[in-house]
């Protein structure tokens, strides 16, 4: 959550930081401010920041006079943690004397204590924010006349810190020098012509240099136009690690769609087939996946499997824990990772815990993460985010390459993450105890998937027309059984996401235990009703619904005649193996979700108090 674009090199910034801001937007906010260290005169900082969107930030710029101009820079989009939203508490921050100036992501968890200890000093706060904490925290050992330049200032400053960060640094009293530093939030330096580029993610950075530096915890880099440095809070130097971003400009554009959500939904045919790509051997009847392959005798002997997500990637695991006990017969449990984290978890010889997160940077999927993995148990990461701080923490993993996902409901991740989840479960099957024949079977049918979607998305135009009928409902109910409870989990939390409708997802048959006391007449109830081992107990919780007034939408099987009689509307799916049937069956929820919003004139990409990339608690 928010975002973050520093600037330092030899070109105006300007322009470059508001369409950095403008490519981070995706990450949620509510307030963006600008500050640039102003070329000729006393090297003084302006900061312009405002409440609402990055275009209202750039109106104001193009109102200020005179124009900011310099060659260095930083932005920030906010998500309000610490003080309202207000003009004040937006980013960038300075201190009391105007000499530090900062942006920050993350939480200080020690920042009243420093408070205290600051205002002793005599230092002077004038908002809420712990980010100017930090800032006059930095002013306070800041004395490059005895060595405590901006690079050592901020060193020490963040050796007094408890908490999570990702900052951008400069002083008035120094126009030539950027620092940044990171722990536990996301920030990478692109590397320029003479220039370079920080920012929270990549898409801020790939329209100018696809070379970056990803940090690590208690990293601090300071950068001139002369060159860099990295070292440690405590000093210590490093080596720069140094990676080719595999984003490719096009995939962070609209081309031509309306909105981000929509092109994502479209694009997982194409997505999952990259996926897949090269994973799937027919002539050996296995599954490659070389982020295992170091650890497969390991993973072989392993005895129980912990998946650990939030939000749609706990949907997602949720559907790997039949995954891997079906095809695998390997017990396996999802949790909350914000309530694994916190537990007091037994975890035996032969656990294996695997992170799902589309940003590799979630905040409690981590956490979780290494509490289990300090534990004794291997650490697995199924993500989205090339050089994420998951894919560096963890013993092994597998990437989704379903490319950069800018909508903030997920879509293409989720379907990205079932297809690894189910390699992944065929990956341990062929080597606990199915055939090679058994296995190519069922990857010729994951193969056909992408073609199953494509078929789907040709119902969009229906979906709109049957969604338009229902988006005054304030409330539904989505239900399935099996590999479908999980499907319909994640209908539910896309349509309250994007459209703000009350949506519940659950179980078809927890439904008579308490929640059918909701249904009344017209209330829109979704089933997945696909052919499979619980068909006929779906049709019979369809029948309790259908008794009380309630609306069914059924999301079927091609060729089911029969749940015509049952449902008010029907959206027929092509037909596919049970275990692989959430990956078309969530595609017709996520259209419902996306029209609905649309009809409702909601902000699809950029729903209210929800960010992409979770990186507080």
């Amino acid at each position: 959550m928010c975002g973050i674009i520093a600037y330092i090199g030899n070109r105006p910034c300007r322009d470059i930081l508001i369409e950095g801001l403008k490519r981070l937007e995706y990450r949620g906010y509510d307030s963006a401010g600008v500050a640039i260290t102003c070329t000729g005169g006393d090297g003084s900082t302006r900061i312009c920041k405002t409440v609402g969107r990055v275009a209202d930030l750039e109106a104001k710029l193009d109102a200020d006079e005179p124009k900011l101009d310099g060659t260095l820079g930083l932005a920030h989009t906010r998500w309000a943690t610490h003080g309202a939203v207000t003009d004040p508490n937006t980013h960038p921050h300075t201190d009391d004397t105007g000499t530090i100036c900062l942006v920050h992501n993350g939480i200080i968890e020690n920042y009243q204590s420093l408070k205290k200890l600051l205002e002793e000093k005599g230092r002077v706060f004038r908002t809420e924010t712990d980010t100017e904490v930090l800032a006059t925290l930095i002013s306070e050992l800041y004395d490059p006349d005895h060595g405590m330049d901006l690079e050592a200032a901020v060193q020490a400053a963040l050796r007094e810190v408890t908490g999570a960060y990702a900052i951008a640094a400069i002083s008035s009293k120094d126009p030539d020098t950027l620092v940044v530093a990171r722990k536990g939030s996301p920030l990478i330096v692109g590397i320029g012509n003479g220039e370079y580029i920080v920012a929270s993610d990549g898409s801020a950075i790939i329209s100018h240099t696809s070379r970056a530096m990803t940090l690590d915890d208690y990293s601090v880099v300071r950068l001139s136009r002369d060159g860099l440095r990295t070292s440690t809070i405590d000093n210590v130097e490093l080596s720069p690690k140094v990676m080719q971003l595999e984003i490719e400009l096009g995939e962070i554009e609209l081309g031509g769609f309306e909105h981000y959500m929509r092109k994502e939904i479209f694009e997982q045919p194409r997505a999952l087939r990259r996926t897949m790509s090269g994973r799937l051997d027919m002539n050996e009847g296995c599954v490659v996946l070389g982020g295992l392959q170091t650890h497969a005798k390991e993973l072989v002997r392993s005895r129980r499997v912990i998946i650990c997500g939030q939000g749609t990637a706990l949907n997602a695991g949720m559907i790997g824990e039949y995954l891997f006990e079906d095809l695998a017969k390997l017990p396996t449990e999802v949790e909350y990772a914000s309530e694994l984290r916190y537990r007091n978890p037994l975890i035996e010889e032969g656990t294996v815990v695997i992170a799902v997160s589309q940003s590799g940077e979630t905040a409690d999927t981590l956490a979780a993460l290494h509490e289990v993995m300090d534990r004794g148990a291997l650490g697995l990461g199924v993500i989205n985010v090339v050089g994420s701080t998951i894919s560096r923490d963890t013993d092994a993993g597998v990437y989704l390459r379903v490319g950069p996902e800018i909508g903030v409901a997920s879509t293409k991740a989720f379907t990205g993450q079932v297809t690894v989840l189910t390699m992944m479960a065929l990956f341990l099957a062929r080597r606990r105890m199915m055939s090679g024949t058994e296995v190519t079977a069922f990857m010729r049918e994951l193969e056909r998937v992408p073609d199953h979607i494509e078929k789907t998305l040709e119902q969009d135009d229906a979906i709109r027309t049957l969604t338009e009928k229902y988006i005054h409902r304030e409330n539904w109910l989505f239900l399935g059984r099996g590999y479908n409870y999980p499907t319909a989990m994640e209908g539910a939390l896309k349509l309250k996401e994007i459209s703000y409708i009350h949506a519940e997802g659950m179980p078809a048959a927890e439904m008579k235990h308490g929640p059918i006391a909701l249904i009344d007449d017209g209330m829109p109830v979704v089933f997945i009703a696909t052919q499979g081992a619980q068909y006929d107990k779906v049709v019979s919780n369809i029948e309790e619904v259908r008794s009380r007034g309630g609306h069914v939408i059924a999301v079927a099987t091609e060729g089911d005649e029969d749940i015509r009689r049952l449902a008010e509307d029907v959206i027929y799916i092509p037909p596919c193996p049970e275990p692989l049937s959430p990956l078309v069956a969530v595609v017709p929820l996520q259209l419902i979700a996306y029209h609905a919003a649309v009809l409702r004139d909601k902000d699809v990409d950029k729903p209210r108090n929800l960010a992409k990339s979770v990186t507080v608690e």
